[in-house]
């Protein structure tokens, strides 16, 4: 284990809402977030490991019971936006989605949000205009720019590390999802869907290599991705075939993983209050 402390994070949202399904019809699905969101709280736990858990406002609405248990654990509540994909919004829409977002979150627990991640990473070229409103509404930091190239998101040649942003004349901090660089290209091993696609081996040598350098990393992972059992739905190929995949292993690679590096919520890797 190196000395590095590194950001655990959680986008807490259900099964369904990560399928790009229209929020419209999120209604006919059948949740199975508070399960699960109870058995990640349990590996947490035993693990020792507090984490960043950023909650989709139409979760905390829904939900507010996991919500608190969440921040009763000890964890930091942070906002995953209200639906889905900001970029097919306009900014008023997104201004209002993020103020319930933001509302839904903190009158559950009572403690200001400080730090946001848009779902699907979907800040990207087409959208910056976006985080001219974090800071507006009083957000200190975002996680939401990908260097790499994704068919749903990314900003390759985005900064790798940690970097401040005027949105307006309000302060917010960047702090980038994680990337390898080898050969010139930016791997992505921050998690998620990458987590369970590539070996383990594969997630460890890029975070030791950022530790290496005196860097922290970050890493993210959704409930459902320790849910094998979650209902399978007809799906385009392309997402079926990263949503559905090694589920089975997930659990086993997230405990092992807590064991190999030191994680802490966001706020304390970013330093902001």
């Amino acid at each position: 284990m190196t000395d590095i402390t590194n950001a655990l994070t959680i986008d807490f949202e259900d099964w369904y809402q990560g399928l790009e399904i229209p929020h419209s019809e999120w209604g006919r699905f059948d949740d199975r977030i508070v399960q699960v969101g109870r058995r990640l709280l349990e590996i947490l736990d035993h693990a020792k490991v507090k984490a960043t858990f950023f909650v989709l406002g139409y979760v905390a609405e829904k939900h507010p019971e996991i919500v608190r248990e969440i921040a009763a654990a000890g964890h930091e509540l942070a906002t995953h936006g209200y639906s889905h994909l900001i970029y097919t919004q306009t900014p008023d829409v997104f201004r209002e989605e993020l103020k319930r977002a933001l509302a839904a979150v903190e009158q559950v627990t009572g403690v200001k949000v400080l730090g946001h991640r848009a779902p699907f990473f979907s800040i990207t070229k087409k959208s910056l205009w976006a985080l001219d409103i974090l800071g507006e509404l009083g957000v200190r930091y975002d996680t939401s720019i990908f260097p790499v190239m994704n068919y749903r998101y990314g900003i390759e040649d985005a900064p790798r590390w940690t970097y401040d942003i005027d949105a307006n004349g309000h302060p917010v901090r960047e702090f980038p999802i994680s990337t390898w660089r080898i050969l010139g290209k930016n791997i992505p091993i921050a998690g998620g869907a990458y987590f369970r696609i590539f070996p383990y081996a594969i997630t460890r040598a890029g975070f030791r290599s950022i530790n290496r350098g005196g860097k922290p990393a970050v890493f993210y992972l959704h409930p459902w991705e320790i849910d094998p059992d979650q209902p399978r739905i007809d799906l385009p190929r392309r997402i079926a075939a990263t949503h559905y995949f090694n589920l089975k292993a997930t659990e086993g690679r997230l405990v092992r993983l807590l064991h190999d590096f030191r994680f802490a919520p966001m706020k304390e890797i970013v330093h902001v209050s």
